[in-house]
């Protein structure tokens, strides 16, 4: 009986061992990338945000420990002792151009203190430059920690231009401004411009209009969400020229950019006649609103992705389209997204704007958008909405809280007005894994993948080099639920040691540093976004 039982031990013993020696000798999936440094698509312009509207009240009166803290989070390069990223690095920063709702009150008939904003320009035309206290403070925090790009922009004529004394519009599809004003509002930008560049921050580009296809009028109660102004294809051109000449008379660098459209899809559509078409419109010679031919009108086309991104077919599908509509029509030109957070309602990867998210579930679902506009729509700059928020709303790289971490009341115009809890999400890291590493003059190079044709892979790639600094870095996103080997090859230069940096983001890890791997041997966790650098010869 005792050899019966230990010879059955034994056989059972040696099946285990055999199997376990089996999964042992079990291949490994290997998903292998090929990067093609002989390749050069478009030249990257920088990642950004806004400091709409939220920089004012935290920017003035938060203490200021915390304000850097913010300012770190968002403009840092530096890394800390362990090799981690103390920020995002964002190379563009979106400053606001208010229209005087906020010296008006309740009188503006915005409903929300939170979404008026102060104007530089006086009543009388004098110019009061202590004025919006909160974003210059931000605008100087960006400026000491290296932003290299800098974008002003305004949504409304000073109210003392507009046509129902307002900042937004009381009716119709055309600029909101008295038409013997246009030529005061573009003297108001240009202005400003020339006074910022004096005080050391000279801004890049100007941004005079946002979002026309909207018509920005007051609710049915009479009240309105915020400063606006509809405007015509036939608007953009009489501003932009004004604004182009007196952009050269006060000597400048500044270009204007145009149309921050609500939807790509008036980027190339005919949607709407008088807004719409906008690439063709502004940029193709033969058209009565060309603007190619002013001497500081930059050559790009800034649209927004809201209502654009699901189905996954339509984030691909519009975002061909576009691409081929600018490649049509001026090669040469770029595409710009310049501002995004989810809008849209409820699908299976997100349960719409609502509910703040600080988990990877946001992150994954804007990461993906990113590289579509990337890959598909060839975008040289990708910019987020707003960079604080105190909503509980989708809007926000941080968010800020009275400590309850959970339900927020943005009723109450107090709320976090003075002094707050700082949040990151995880949305800002995964935004970091771009902006941190992917910086202005960068081409994008061209990849091919073994999995391409692999629905379930869950793996999006897109790649990148500094021609000078012979910088390569590598983003890949797995939305999938398991962990992928990875194996990077290259075409037209050598990985320096075959050797890649990573910093990952995931539900463990925020752009943390996980040391230096073998360029074959490189493991991506499910839901993360990870950046790989290194150096080619």
């Amino acid at each position: 009986m005792k050899i019966s039982i230990i010879t059955t031990l034994y056989i059972l013993l040696s099946f285990t061992g055999c199997e376990k020696e089996a999964t042992s000798k079990a291949p490994v999936k290997i998903y292998k990338i090929t990067v093609d440094l002989n390749s050069n698509l478009q030249e990257m312009d920088g990642f950004g945000a806004s400091d709409a509207w939220r920089c004012q009240f935290v920017g003035k009166n938060w203490p200021l420990e915390k304000r850097e803290k913010i300012a770190d989070l968002l403009f840092s390069k530096e890394l800390d002792a362990n090799g981690n990223p103390k920020g995002i690095g964002l190379a563009i920063w979106r400053f606001y151009l208010g229209a005087g709702s906020m010296e008006q009150g309740a009188d503006s008939k915005i409903w929300d203190e939170w979404r008026r904003s102060e104007c530089f320009l006086n009543a009388d035309g004098t110019y009061d430059w202590t004025k919006q206290e909160g974003q210059k403070w931000f605008l100087d925090a960006a400026k000491k920690r290296g932003v290299e790009k800098f974008l002003a922009f305004s949504i409304s004529a000073p109210v003392n231009y507009t046509k129902n004394q307002k900042a937004y519009n009381p009716c119709g599809i055309s600029l909101n401004i008295k038409p013997e004003y246009l030529d005061d509002y573009a003297d108001f930008m240009v202005n400003t411009l020339d006074h910022f560049k004096s005080a050391g921050i000279p801004f890049d580009y100007l941004s005079p209009l946002n979002e026309p296809q909207w018509n920005w009028t007051a609710n049915t109660d009479g009240w309105a969400g915020q400063e606006g102004t509809p405007a015509k294809n036939a608007d953009f051109k009489n501003l932009c020229k004004l604004l182009s000449d007196k952009i050269s008379e006060k000597g400048l660098n500044t270009k204007v950019v145009v149309a921050e459209a609500g939807n790509l899809t008036y980027l190339y559509s005919k949607a709407d006649t008088l807004r719409g078409n906008q690439t063709e419109a502004f940029f193709s010679n033969s058209s009565p609103y060309y603007l190619g031919g002013l001497a500081n009108v930059a050559p790009v086309m800034g649209g927004h992705s809201y209502f654009t991104v699901w189905p996954l077919s339509t984030l691909k599908d519009t975002r061909v389209a576009l691409n081929n509509k600018i490649k049509a029509v001026n090669p040469s030109l770029k595409y710009w997204q310049t501002e995004y957070c989810p809008l849209e309602g409820a699908n299976t990867d997100i349960d719409g704007g609502w509910n703040r998210d600080l988990t990877m579930r946001t992150a994954l679902y804007i990461s993906r958008i990113i590289h579509s506009d990337i890959t598909d729509g060839n975008a040289s700059s990708w910019q987020w909405w707003t960079a604080l928020t105190r909503f509980d709303y989708k809007d926000g790289l941080i968010y800020l809280d009275n400590g309850d971490n959970g339900l927020r009341d943005g009723s109450k115009s107090d709320y976090c007005k003075n002094d707050g809890f700082i949040r990151d999400s995880k949305l800002l890291w995964s935004l970091g894994n771009y902006s941190l590493f992917v910086r202005p003059g960068m081409r994008r190079v061209k990849e091919t993948t073994d999995f391409a044709s692999i629905p379930d892979a869950g793996l999006l790639v897109s790649s990148f080099k500094d021609e000078a600094t012979k910088k390569l870095v590598v983003v890949i996103i797995n939305n999938s639920s398991s962990n992928k080997n990875i194996s990077i090859e290259t075409l037209g230069g050598a990985v320096e040691n075959g050797e890649l940096k990573m910093y990952e983001t995931s539900y463990e890890s925020n752009l943390a540093s996980k040391g230096v791997l073998k360029q074959s041997k490189i493991q991506v966790l499910s839901k993360s976004v990870v950046s790989l650098v290194g150096t080619y010869k």
